[in-house]
């Protein structure tokens, strides 16, 4: 069964950082593109940062300069660090595979970035 937990969100004022993780199970790992998504409330879940096999990243274009996402294939993780926070990059942040398969998203972590 595949499981993908993330943490690491929290309360944060505007301009701060926050470091996401997320914990893969049950998938080979190594072989898989990741991506970090988010979903603010009323809004459609979003892909922000994605990161291939071989290490190639992509970002969405409100975030670009300020995360960075990386992996450690050891350690079956993805990370998101999260710089230069905003208010409006308040959402659920999840990972999944990129492209996302359904069946794999988790519970996702809050981001909550204060004025």
């Amino acid at each position: 069964q595949v499981q993908l937990v993330e943490s690491g969100g929290g309360l944060v004022q505007a301009g701060g950082s926050l470091r996401l993780s997320c914990a893969a199970s049950g998938i080979i790992f190594s072989i898989n593109a990741m991506g970090w998504y988010r979903q603010a409330p009323g809004l459609q879940r979003e892909l922000v940062a994605g990161i291939s096999v071989t290490g190639r990243t992509n970002y969405a274009d409100s975030v670009k300069g300020r995360f960075t996402i990386s992996r450690d294939n050891a350690k079956n993780t993805v990370y998101l660090q999260m710089n230069s926070l905003k208010p409006e990059d308040t959402a659920v942040y999840y990972c999944n595979t990129d492209p996302g398969y359904a069946a794999y998203w988790g519970q996702g972590t809050q981001v909550t970035v204060s004025s």
